[in-house]
């Protein structure tokens, strides 16, 4: 830790981008039209609004309504967060949409841990929902998705901690103009929410650097003899996919600054069905596709096939099942789904079929030519085609691919 530095606030930080201060960003929750009429013509606009921008109205009636306790810096309570995720109907009748379909004391879990000094790792196989959920929780917690760090292999230690702006930094050398701010020196600074995606993809050295800053909730500018010391209300959360286990994994250190949250596969096909239909409309909404609640045939198909494929054996429990290497997880569901919508809208006459959704779920089962082959024929001809009322599906699955 730098010794008898200065410390660094938000206004200095942000320089031409200057933060609200607590009070505005508050105000600013709960008034202002115009603020509204902007996000809502962005929304409209933009093919992937963000959470905050898509769902504004519900969280702005969720604040107005919300009388319950706010930890510092929060737009709305734990409590409200957690209706905010999971839906629920206020007192006036306005009605808030799931956004999140899961056990609700592990929702409750990862908003409690928020409201600590103790940051949050949603841990889970590919397409447990664990952007999306944090995005949500970013979104609902401090009105802001946005201070994002996605992990990559070639992730630096700079978009962790800081960078500079090299042409400043040749003519003035080290200064507060030059420095570049992370979106986890923002979020300190401002008292925010902080997101780091997939972490376990940084490399091990990068990941250590977030160690002071969630133990000390300070960051150390040796350059300039200064520090950026976390206000209340700054949290981070990041998410890891558990199948990458050996390529960085956190070290002990590092995992004893997070309380874990693991994300699990939908418990039922009607729960999978659910989150497979409501995500589909959302994004067929943004891509002018038919509604996917007419497909809904199609989706409870395809959800089943994904299931039965990923646990090995079939709903009935009476044939296990070669599995093949993908994940088959409720997000590709969503994609193959999506583009079968595409396909009906475009080639035909927009309602989802059969023929619409084969191609997907071919390219989304067999991964590895090989292995992967061989177990989809054994599922497709033991099981698709003597499975009454698939007949079209197993036609349309044999046309696309042996």
């Amino acid at each position: 830790m730098v010794q008898g530095g200065d410390q660094i606030g938000p206004a200095e930080l942000e320089g031409d981008l200057p933060m609200p201060a607590p009070e505005e960003a508050t105000t600013a929750a709960h008034a202002g039209t115009d603020d509204d009429n902007v996000h809502a013509t962005r929304a409209a606009e933009v093919l992937r609004p963000h959470a905050e921008e898509a769902f504004a109205e519900e969280l702005a009636a969720l604040a107005a309504r919300d009388d319950r306790p706010r930890p510092p810096r929060w737009r709305l309570s734990p409590w409200a967060v957690v209706t905010y995720l999971l839906g629920g109907t206020l007192t006036d009748g306005t009605v808030i949409t799931p956004k999140y379909v899961g056990p609700r004391r592990l929702v409750e879990v990862a908003v409690s841990t928020l409201a600590t000094d103790r940051a949050l790792l949603l841990l889970g196989v590919p397409g447990t929902a664990k952007t999306w959920l944090s995005e949500h929780l970013a979104a609902a917690v401090s009105g802001d998705s946005t201070l994002l760090v996605q992990g990559t292999a070639g992730t630096p230690e700079e978009a962790i901690r800081y960078g500079w702006n090299y042409a400043q930094l040749l003519a003035r050398g080290p200064s507060r103009e030059a420095l570049v701010p992370s979106p986890v020196m923002r979020a300190m600074a401002g008292g925010t929410t902080a997101r780091v995606e997939e972490l376990t993809r940084v490399p091990a050295d990068v990941q250590d650097s977030l160690i002071t800053i969630l133990s000390e909730k300070t960051l150390p500018i040796p350059e300039l003899g200064e520090e950026v010391q976390a206000v209340r209300g700054f949290n981070l959360i990041a998410t890891a996919n558990d199948r990458d286990r050996g390529v960085n994994e956190l070290s002990s250190a590092l995992r004893r600054r997070f309380n874990t949250v693991v994300l699990p596969l939908p418990e039922s096909a009607e729960a999978e069905v659910e989150i497979v239909t409501r995500r589909v409309d959302q994004i067929g909404r943004a891509l002018n596709l038919p509604p996917a609640p007419e497909g809904i045939d199609e989706i409870r198909r395809v959800v089943t096939v994904f299931r039965e494929l990923r646990e090995g054996i079939t709903a009935d429990g009476r044939t296990k099942l070669k599995s093949p290497g993908g994940t088959l997880s409720t997000a590709e569901a969503i994609s193959v789904v999506t583009g079968g919508l595409s396909l009906a809208a475009h080639f035909g006459d927009g309602v989802l079929r059969p023929d619409d959704v084969a191609a997907g779920v071919l390219g989304a089962v067999v991964r590895d030519p090989a292995a992967d082959r061989v177990a989809w024929r054994e599922y497709l001809e033991t099981v698709v085609r003597e499975r009454e009322g698939w007949a079209d599906f197993y036609r349309a699955c044999r046309e696309v691919g042996p």
